[in-house]
């Protein structure tokens, strides 16, 4: 039971990041990738850090700022590169190919063993969000592909690090940290390389608003929450609940159809969903079993960690 409260738990950030795209059109001025996605960061970022008073020491600030920058600054700003070129049912099945990319990274940095059933969900999890968001109509800008296939990278290594370095602080620290770093990172490239905002709307300052405390800092703890407790490969199928909730809100907020075949795609992004946590849970069951028939050498183990 608790195993499956914290996916649920972590499930909720993908469910709410489905809402980005359509934010993002609907919100926020078009034309500002570096300025947007700092703004989403950087402020977050910072409203956590005063809210737990602690700044990270010796090697963890390299860590931060390179999991900030591969979590935040790269990725967002591909991710909105991305959704301004490209419609949203091809920016997102470019992007699904994120938990496959994690599978392989996991094994390079962590050593996690490659299972057939994890594979099977993430290609079957693809196929999903194809089948679910892709039109006859799609147009395939290069540009914009190029900046999903490299923000799937960037994340996917943001994922797999993450879960290669647990530092000793909560969620909302470690969340903190890496927001403000994203944030600090592309202050900079943003000033620089785009224009001025114009004069925001309340549509905008309520878009800002929506996507750095709900669409960052709660997400991201919840996020950072379940990659600390599960496989990375656990995790980022997961992210296929994201265009799954994105297509949902087309349909209730903008009045778009759904077909049959589309609600058939549904129940396949979700198959793909529960193959993938099956296979976690059978490895974790696996390791609890072995656990339990070596005390001996578990506990001479765990006094090494703590020394």
């Amino acid at each position: 039971m608790a195993r499956n409260a914290d996916l649920l738990l972590t499930a909720i950030a993908p469910a709410i990041w489905g809402s980005t795209y359509l934010v993002t059109t609907e919100f926020l001025p078009e034309g500002y990738p570096l300025t947007v996605a700092m703004l989403r960061a950087l402020p977050a970022g910072l409203l956590l850090l005063l809210v737990v008073r602690q700044l990270p020491a010796g090697a963890w600030w390299f860590k931060v700022f390179l999991l900030g920058a591969l979590n935040f600054s790269i990725f967002w700003w591909l991710l909105f590169i991305a959704a301004y070129r490209l419609p949203g049912g091809v920016a997102a099945t470019v992007g699904a190919i994120q938990p496959l990319i994690v599978i392989f990274l996991a094994r390079m940095l962590l050593r996690s063993a490659i299972r057939t059933l994890s594979v099977i969900a993430a290609i079957a999890g693809m196929g999903g969000v194809a089948l679910l968001t892709l039109t006859h109509q799609a147009v395939l800008d290069p540009i914009g592909i190029v900046a999903g296939l490299a923000g799937a990278v960037s994340m996917a290594s943001g994922t797999v690090l993450s879960r290669r370095w647990q530092p000793p602080v909560s969620p909302l620290t470690f969340t903190a940290w890496q927001l403000t770093a994203g944030g600090i990172l592309l202050l900079p490239a943003a000033v620089w390389l785009e224009p001025a905002l114009p004069e925001l709307t309340g549509a905008n300052v309520l878009g800002f608003a929506y996507l750095g405390l709900l669409g960052a800092a709660l997400t991201y703890i919840l996020w950072f929450r379940g990659v600390a407790r599960f496989e990375p490969s656990v995790v980022a199928t997961l992210g296929f609940l994201s265009p799954m909730a994105a297509v949902g809100l087309g349909w209730w907020v903008l009045g778009q159809n759904l077909s049959p075949w589309q609600l058939f795609s549904v129940l396949v992004v979700l198959g793909s969903v529960w193959l993938s946590q099956r296979a976690g849970a059978s490895r974790a069951d696996g390791h609890a079993s072995a656990g339990r028939a070596t005390p001996i050498s578990i506990k001479h183990t765990s006094s090494q960690t703590l020394s």
